[in-house]
C-alpha cells in the first residue's frame, strides 16, 4: 500500500488505485497526509476544503468523507499495513508508517543524498527521489490556500533536488547530462534565476558557450518584460564567467554546490572521514563481509540506521523476521560509511539461529583482538580478561562493531565496546528487549519489501531485460514471495539457472501452496530452513501454539482463537503470541490482533497440530458469535442449538454493549466468512450454517453488503445435514435479504418453502419468523391482505411457542400491513397490543419508536390529527434521544405530510443526513 501526494492524490494497492471519489475527498486525504500521525482539526480541514465561507453543513460533509475513507481503507485491509483513520476529540489523525507516503520517502532520500560525499552515490539517490514524482504535487486537490502552500513547498524541494542532481553530474564531469536535466526545468520555470544560472554554467562547462550566452539574454528579457527587474547576482556572475570563457563548474560549483533547502526531516548523522595521513600509514582492522550483491532500496532503513548510530556509544538493534535481509542491510550500511570508522570495522556472526552452534565468547574476542593488532601470545585465555583488554583498546577509537544473528541480549553484552565514539550494530530475529532496557539499544525494525523494491531485487539478480519483458509477472512473483528478500533471491536463483523459463511459468508453480516452500529452497538456503531455525529456538509450548496457528482458517486471530486452536486458555495463548511476536513469527496488526506472513503460515501448516484444531476454532467462532448476538440483540431467542459434538472453548470473549458486539462483527467479518468456507471444505456442515446464521445481526445492519453467496453456502450445508429447522432458518434469512435487495420473486421462492420446513421440524418460532419474512415479500409484490394473514398466523404460532419477542415482531409487521390496507382502526389496535410488550426484557427502544409511528399514522388515518401528531412527536423525540435515525426519519416524515412546521423539516433533514452517513460507513 502506498499513499501518494507527488502527483495525483491517490492510494495505490497491489490491485490498483483505490477509488477515492470526488475532489473534496481527495483534498481531505491530502490534508491528513500532509500531517501523518498528527491530529488535524475540523477547522484545518474546513480551510483546506473551502476557500471562503464554508457551507452550513461543512462539518457533516467532512464527517461523511472521513466515513467513506475509513470504509475504503478497511476494504483494502489497511490495518495490515499499520494504517488507521482515527477520531481524536474534534480532530482526525491518519496513523500510518511514514514509509508508506511517497512525500516522506522523497524527503528521506533527499536527506540521505545530501550526506553522500561520493557524487555518484548522491546522483543515484537524487534520481531515485525524483523518480517518485508522477506530476505536480497534489495535482487534483482543491486549490485552497493551505493545500497550494503545501504543494508549493514540495515543488520547491523538488526543484532544489534537481539543482543538486545537476551539481552531482557536474562533479562527475558529465556536464552534458547536467545541462539536459536543468534545461527541462528552466523551460518550465523560466523566471527561476538559480535554474538559469546553473544551466549556463553546465552549458559553459560542456563547451557550449554560445548557448549559455543565448540563455542569459533570453532570461534577462523575460525578467524585464514579466517582472521589470534586472538579473540577480548569481545569474550575472554566470554571464560574466561565460563572457570570460571560464569553466567555473568543475572548481567553483563543486566547492560550493547549488543552494539547497533545509531538509524537511532531520539529516542522518554524518560520520567523520579518515584523515589522509592516518589512512596512508595505519592498517585499519576490517572484518566486514563483502558488500551484498544486488542490494536495492531500503533507503528509509538506511536513514534510520544512520540516525540510530548518532550520539555517544550508540547500540543499534536491527530486528526482523528470518530472511528479511537484516545482515545485507547492515553490511551495506557499514560499507557505505566505512570511512567514518578509522578505528576499524569489526564483524562477528554469533550464529544464534544456525545449525553449526554458537561461537564461544573467547573465540569472538580473539578474532577482534587479532584484528586490532594484538599479538597472539598477548591475548588473555579467560573471556573476562579478553573482554577487558578489548574495551581498553577501543576506548578512544572511532570503531564499528557488527554483531550479527544474536540469539539474546546475554550473548551481546560482553562484546559491547563501550567507548564513547564506538558504534555497535546488532542484528537479531528476536526483539532483544533486555538490550533496550539495559543498554539503551535503539531499535531499527526491518520489514518485507514492497512490490516495487521486490521487483527491483529480482532485476538485480536476473537482469533488467528479463524483468522488463514480464513486468506484471515480476510483480506477481514479488507478491507470491511475500516481499521476503530471501524468498525472492531463491526464486531468482532458480530462474537464473533456466534462462528460457518465463517468470509467469514460475508463478504458476509458486501459486500451488502445497509446493511453494519447496520451490523456495535451494541447496542449503531457503525459507523453510530459515524458519525451522527460528522455531527451534522456541520453548515447546510456544512452538506448539505456532504449529496450531497454521490451521487457522482466516487471516487474523486473537488470543481466544489461538487458545481454541491449541486447546489451551487465552492467558497461556497470549503469552505464547507475545513470544512469537518477539521472534517475528507473528505480527501484531492491532492491539490484541495478530497475523502470520503468508510463507510463515505455509510453514506452520506443515507442522503437526493434531486433527481437532480446525473444529475447535470453528466452535470458538460459533460460541463468540452467539455471545455477540446475546448482547447486540438481547432477549431474542437462540437462533440455533449447539452441535451434539460441540467443543466448549476454555473461555469466550465478553462484550460490554451492543457497540462492542457490532464492532467485533465488523472486525471479524472476513475471518468468519473464511471460517465458514473452511468448515464447508472440511465437510463440517453443522458448523458451516451455524457460523453464517450467527452473522444475522450484521446482516440486518448492513443488509445490502452482498450476503447472498454466503447464505447460499449455508443453505447447501443445512440441506447436506438434512436438518429442516436449519434449512428453514437459512431460507427465511436469505429470503429477507433478497427482498431488501429488490429481488422479490427469488425471495418468494425461498420464503414459501421455509414455513413448511419449520413446521416439519416442530420449530414454532422458526415457522413464525419465516411467515413474517414471507409477508414482507408478499407486501412488496402488492399483496397486503395476504401478508397480513401470514402475520396473523405468525402471532398465533409465536404465542403458542411462548416466544414473546417474535410475537411482538409479528404484531408490528401486522400493524404495518394493515396501515398499507388503510385499515386504520385494526392497525391502531394491533400496534397498541404490541406496545404493551414493553415489560419484555431486552426490548430495544427502536421497537417502541416504530410502534409509536404506526399508532400515529393510524390515528391520522382515523382523522384524529391532534393525537396522531402527538404520538408521532413522541416517537421522533425518543428516536433522536436513542440515536435511532431511521425511526426519526419515519416519524418526522409522517409529521411533514400533515404539518408545515419548519422545525420538523430541519430535524428531518438532519436525521436523514446522519442516516446516510451511517449507511456510507
Amino acid at each position: 500500500m502506498e499513499f501518494r501526494l507527488l502527483g495525483t492524490v491517490s492510494i495505490a494497492t497491489g490491485t490498483g488505485d483505490l477509488p477515492l471519489g470526488p475532489a473534496k475527498r481527495r483534498s481531505l486525504l491530502a490534508a491528513l497526509l500532509l500531517r501523518p500521525n498528527y491530529p488535524v482539526s475540523v477547522e484545518q480541514l474546513t480551510a483546506a476544503l473551502w476557500d471562503h465561507e464554508p457551507p452550513p453543513r461543512a462539518r457533516g460533509v467532512i464527517q461523511g468523507h472521513v466515513s467513506r475513507l475509513r470504509t475504503l481503507l478497511m476494504s483494502a485491509d489497511a490495518g495490515m499495513y499499520g494504517v488507521e483513520l482515527a477520531t481524536q476529540g474534534t480532530a482526525y489523525v491518519l496513523r500510518m508508517p511514514d514509509t508508506l507516503l511517497d512525500a516522506h520517502r522523497f524527503e528521506e532520500l533527499v536527506t540521505l543524498a545530501r550526506g553522500r560525499r561520493a557524487p555518484a552515490d548522491a546522483a543515484a539517490m537524487y534520481q531515485e527521489a525524483l523518480s517518485l514524482w508522477q506530476g505536480p504535487a497534489l495535482a487534483d486537490a482543491y486549490p485552497s490556500a493551505p493545500l497550494q502552500a503545501a504543494a508549493h513547498a514540495l515543488e520547491e524541494l523538488r526543484l532544489a533536488s534537481v539543482e543538486q542532481l545537476a551539481c552531482a553530474y557536474a562533479r562527475l564531469g558529465d556536464h552534458t547530462r547536467a545541462a539536459a536535466v536543468l534545461r527541462a526545468e528552466a523551460i518550465a520555470h523560466p523566471l527561476r534565476e538559480s535554474l538559469s544560472a546553473a544551466l549556463m554554467r553546465a552549458l559553459q562547462s560542456a563547451g557550449r558557450r554560445s548557448e549559455a550566452l543565448d540563455w542569459f539574454h533570453r532570461t534577462r528579457r523575460l525578467l524585464a518584460d514579466e517582472l521589470g527587474v534586472d538579473p540577480g547576482r548569481d545569474l550575472a556572475d554566470a554571464y560574466a564567467a561565460a563572457l570570460r570563457g571560464e569553466d567555473d563548474v568543475a572548481a567553483g560549483a563543486a566547492a560550493a554546490p547549488f543552494p539547497a533547502l533545509a531538509p524537511a526531516a532531520p539529516a542522518p548523522a554524518q560520520l567523520p572521514a579518515v584523515p589522509a595521513t592516518a589512512a596512508s600509514h595505519t592498517a585499519v582492522a576490517d572484518l566486514l563481509p563483502r558488500a551484498p550483491r544486488g542490494f536495492h532500496g531500503r533507503a528509509p532503513e538506511l536513514v534510520a540506521l544512520s540516525r540510530a548510530a548518532a550520539g555517544e556509544a550508540p547500540v543499534c538493534l536491527v530486528t526482523g523476521p528470518a530472511g528479511v535481509g537484516k545482515t545485507a542491510l547492515v553490511v551495506q550500511w557499514a560499507h557505505r560509511n566505512s570511512a567514518g570508522f578509522p578505528g576499524g570495522r569489526l564483524y562477528a556472526d554469533l550464529r544464534g539461529f544456525g545449525d553449526t552452534g554458537e561461537p564461544a565468547l573467547a573465540e569472538v574476542l580473539r578474532e577482534f583482538l587479532l584484528a586490532l593488532g594484538v599479538a597472539p601470545l598477548r591475548i588473555p585465555e579467560s573471556a573476562n580478561a579478553a573482554a577487558a583488554l578489548f574495551r581498553s583498546l577501543v576506548a578512544d577509537r572511532r570503531l564499528l562493531v557488527v554483531l550479527d544473528n544474536a540469539r539474546d541480549s546475554e550473548q551481546v553484552r560482553p562484546l559491547l565496546p563501550g567507548g564513547p565514539r564506538c558504534v555497535t550494530v546488532v542484528t537479531s530475529r528476536n526483539r532483544l528487549g533486555g538490550l533496550i532496557a539495559t543498554d539503551a539499544a535503539r531499535p531499527v525494525p526491518v520489514d518485507i519489501l514492497g512490490p516495487e523494491d521486490g521487483t527491483a531485487l529480482l532485476a538485480g539478480v536476473l537482469g533488467k531485460e528479463r524483468v522488463l519483458a514480464e513486468p506484471v509477472a515480476a510483480r506477481r512473483m514479488a507478491e507470491l514471495c511475500g516481499g521476503l528478500p530471501l524468498a525472492l533471491r531463491v526464486a531468482a536463483a532458480r530462474l537464473a539457472d533456466r534462462p528460457g523459463w518465463a517468470l509467469s511459468a514460475m508463478n504458476t508453480e509458486l501459486s500451488d501452496t502445497t509446493r511453494r516452500l519447496s520451490l523456495l529452497d535451494v541447496e542449503d538456503t531457503g525459507v523453510r530452513a530459515a524458519l525451522r531455525l527460528s522455531v527451534r529456538q522456541l520453548p515447546e509450548h510456544v512452538s506448539r501454539h505456532f504449529a496450531h496457528l497454521g490451521r487457522h482458517p482466516g487471516v487474523h486471530f486473537d488470543r481466544y482463537a489461538a487458545a481454541a486452536l491449541a486447546g489451551t486458555d487465552p492467558v497461556t495463548a497470549e503469552a505464547a503470541l507475545d513470544r512469537l511476536a518477539t521472534a517475528h513469527l507473528v505480527t501484531e496488526t492491532a492491539p490484541g490482533r495478530w497475523t502470520l506472513h503468508d510463507l510463515v503460515r505455509l510453514y506452520a501448516r506443515g507442522l503437526d497440530a493434531g486433527p481437532d484444531a480446525v473444529t475447535r476454532v470453528l466452535d470458538h467462532y460459533i460460541a463468540t458469535a452467539l455471545a455477540a448476538v446475546a448482547v447486540a440483540e438481547p432477549g431474542d431467542e437462540e437462533c440455533f442449538p449447539l452441535p451434539a459434538d460441540f467443543r466448549v472453548p476454555a473461555a469466550v470473549r465478553e462484550f460490554t454493549d451492543r457497540t462492542d458486539a457490532m464492532t467485533w462483527y465488523v472486525t471479524e467479518r472476513d475471518d468468519l466468512t473464511l471460517a465458514a468456507a473452511a468448515a464447508r471444505t472440511a465437510g463440517l456442515h453443522s458448523r458451516t450454517w451455524r457460523i453464517v446464521l450467527a452473522l444475522w445481526p450484521l446482516m440486518v445492519w448492513r443488509v445490502l453488503d452482498g450476503w447472498t453467496p454466503l447464505l447460499e453456502s449455508a443453505l447447501e450445508a443445512a440441506r447436506a445435514e438434512a436438518d429442516p429447522a436449519a434449512e428453514s432458518r437459512v431460507l427465511a434469512l436469505l429470503g429477507w435479504v433478497l427482498t431488501e435487495e429488490g429481488r422479490t420473486v427469488e425471495a418468494l421462492h425461498c420464503l414459501e418453502a421455509a414455513p413448511a420446513l419449520a413446521a416439519r421440524a416442530g420449530d414454532l418460532g422458526g415457522e413464525a419468523t419465516a411467515l413474517v419474512n414471507l409477508s414482507l415479500a408478499q407486501a412488496a409484490l402488492g399483496g397486503p391482505a395476504e401478508a397480513a394473514q401470514g402475520c396473523e398466523q405468525a402471532v398465533v404460532l409465536a404465542r403458542e411457542a411462548g416466544d414473546r419477542h417474535t410475537e411482538r415482531l409479528a404484531l408490528h409487521h401486522l400493524a404495518r400491513h394493515r396501515l398499507e390496507a388503510r385499515e386504520w382502526q385494526s392497525a391502531l389496535d394491533t400496534a397498541a397490543e404490541a406496545l404493551a410488550f414493553e415489560d419484555l426484557s431486552g426490548t430495544a427502544p427502536a421497537a417502541r419508536v416504530l410502534l409509536l409511528v404506526a399508532m400515529g399514522e393510524a390515528l391520522l388515518g382515523l382523522g384524529d390529527e391532534a393525537e396522531g401528531i402527538r404520538r408521532l412527536g413522541v416517537a421522533a423525540r425518543e428516536a433522536e434521544a436513542c440515536g435511532f435515525d431511521e425511526g426519526a426519519v419515519q416519524a418526522l416524515g409522517a409529521l411533514l405530510r400533515v404539518s408545515a412546521d419548519e422545525g420538523f423539516r430541519v430535524r428531518y433533514e438532519a436525521a436523514l443526513a446522519r442516516q446516510r452517513d451511517v449507511s456510507a460507513a
